[in-house]
């Protein structure tokens, strides 16, 4: 009888599944989003909810002006139209990060320049930049990869030298801080994601944030068709139907309230990976360097050393153990299946291509308890010492 409650106990732990993020979703979201169906303010043209949120996070931000769309994606390609990027142009992007940043790029029928990463941070590198910049550059596209922000003064320095915009992408970054400055005012543009495994989450949708009062304008029109201003359907440009609704605001109004509490939890997630894991030779931690606050949209390691090039092993030997995870996303310059101009190399980008296929993030979600941080710690660090051996 006892060795069969061993055995079923046993049989529970394998079972358990550690999400790799889980958004906090409390009462504050369903409230205000039962008001919002109580008021029949469903759809992004009428409810509180939409300009509430968008006034909560520019001041959460430090800029100016926010305006709510429909998603990450949006914010990036309505950021890009906004600035005037048209068929022809180049833009310069950090080649490690979700295609959605390219995909920006593409639908404008511009052409995206990639760029290589830093090995420690796994950001743009900004002293790769300026050797890629013509006479058709019109912008610099950053990501804030992981939560951690990019080293912006030289990015900066070196756009204003140019005459380019700089589009921050923040999807990952919500609250993380360059020199003690919120990313998202940083450049001409921040575009925000608040998809549901976000710093905070609207379940789909994204935000741009700018301090330039006419960029502002010019997006608040495109994300809604462009309507007239005297005459409704006297369309004023190629307008998108990329509005946020008032529902999805009204989750992303609650959740914003709590932000400071996510990084919170998100920074003390880390740093008990990082006191746990810290001596194990063949990782390589998530970096934090002085001018970054770092908010760890999700814990991302490398593989390093004999373990280097069994990743798959490793990870199919986590799921094992009901521990999710994710791979490192693939950079631009190694995609199969996208359009890449001709003078785009496979090799043009090595720290990122280094990455690519050794990284890969653990659970990284705010309420991940911290036994289940100590279990995941253990079991990858007997997994890596069973590959090693």
């Amino acid at each position: 009888m006892l060795r069969s409650l061993s055995v079923s106990r046993n049989a529970l732990r394998k079972m358990k599944k550690i999400a790799v993020a889980q958004p906090i979703i409390e009462e504050q979201e369903i409230s205000n989003v039962l008001k919002a169906l109580h008021d029949g303010a469903i759809s992004g043209f009428y409810g509180v909810y939409i300009e509430l949120f968008e006034k909560n996070f520019a001041e959460y931000c430090g800029c100016s002006h926010a305006v709510a769309v429909s998603s990450g994606t949006a914010a990036l390609h309505i950021a890009l139209a906004a600035i005037g990027v048209k068929q022809g142009d180049e833009v310069i992007v950090a080649t490690m990060t979700n295609m959605a940043t390219f995909f920006a790029v593409h639908y404008l029928g511009a052409v995206p320049v990639p760029i290589d990463i830093e090995a420690d941070t796994l950001n743009i590198n900004p002293l790769l930049i300026e050797d890629k910049i013509t006479t058709k550059t019109k912008a610099v596209i950053v990501v804030h990869l992981f939560g951690h922000p990019v080293d912006m003064d030289p990015v900066n320095k070196i756009a204003c030298k140019h005459n380019l915009f700089v589009i921050e992408d923040c999807a990952e970054a919500h609250g993380a801080q360059y020199k003690g400055k919120k990313v998202g005012g940083l450049g001409s543009i921040g575009c925000f994601s608040f998809y549901a495994n976000k710093i905070i989450t609207t379940g789909e949708g994204g935000m741009c944030t700018t301090n330039d009062p006419v960029i502002a304008n010019k997006i608040s029109s495109l994300k809604s068709l462009a309507f007239g201003k005297s005459n409704k359907f006297m369309h004023s440009d190629i307008g998108f139907n990329y509005r946020m609704t008032n529902i999805q605001a009204a989750i992303g109004c609650a959740q914003l309230e709590k932000i400071s509490d996510i990084i919170d939890m998100k920074r003390s997630m880390a740093h008990k990976y990082n006191a746990l894991l810290h001596d194990c030779d063949y990782l390589q931690l998530p970096d934090e360097k002085p001018y970054a606050r770092n908010v760890y949209w999700m814990y991302h390691v490398v593989l390093r050393g004999n373990v280097s090039e069994r990743r798959s092993e490793i990870m199919r030997s986590l799921a094992l153990e009901g521990i999710e995870t994710r791979e490192t996303f693939i950079p631009y310059n190694l995609q199969e299946n996208l359009p890449l101009n001709p003078s785009i190399k496979k090799d043009d980008c090595p720290v990122a291509n280094d990455v690519a296929y050794k990284g890969f993030y653990l659970p990284s979600g705010p309420i991940i308890k911290d036994d289940d941080i100590a279990y995941i710690a253990d079991k990858l660090k007997k997994i890596i010492s069973s590959t090693v051996a």
